[in-house]
């Protein structure tokens, strides 16, 4: 079993639930709005990172982080993109069996065509009356499930 820790729009903040609940992750991946550098640091001393830049990551430190990464788990494929709706590949076409976005701070999970969409939602500040929230998913050879973890 392996567990990817899945965290978004942090927006600078990165609460110390976040952190709690993505302890125990053999990998992470964040959907981009980051906010601050040091969120990065921290998260790579929990698990490897897989990172995308968001919309609002406009500084200097965030010019190097690519706006699309590609994370291979054991069997799984896994797509990050911040923003859905500029998604440029056929997922499934692709081989990717999971794609990761953020964008939209709605915590999301859903099967489509084969593929699982999950938006861990926002881990940041908090926008609206939007849960704060991340989520994981659970590898088992080629299986995949994924679930929203909302924070206290």
């Amino acid at each position: 079993m392996i567990r990817v820790g899945l965290i978004s729009d942090t927006h600078g903040l990165l609460r110390p639930q976040a952190v709690a609940a993505l302890q125990g992750s053999d990998f992470i991946v964040h959907g981009g709005d980051i906010g601050d550098a040091g969120i990065l640091d921290a998260l790579k001393a929990i698990a490897p990172l897989t990172v995308v830049r968001g919309n609002n990551d406009r500084e200097l430190w965030a010019a190097r982080i690519p706006e699309t990464e590609f994370l291979q788990v054991a069997g799984v494929l896994i797509y990050a993109i911040h923003d859905l709706s500029q998604i440029d590949i056929d997922p499934a076409a692709a081989g990717v069996r999971v794609v990761v976005s953020g964008h939209s701070h709605k915590p999301k999970v859903e099967e489509r065509g084969g593929v699982l969409y999950v938006n861990p939602g926002s881990a940041g500040p908090r926008r609206f009356k939007l849960p704060i929230a991340v989520a994981e998913l659970i590898v088992v050879d080629d299986a995949v499930t994924a679930r929203i973890v909302e924070l206290a």
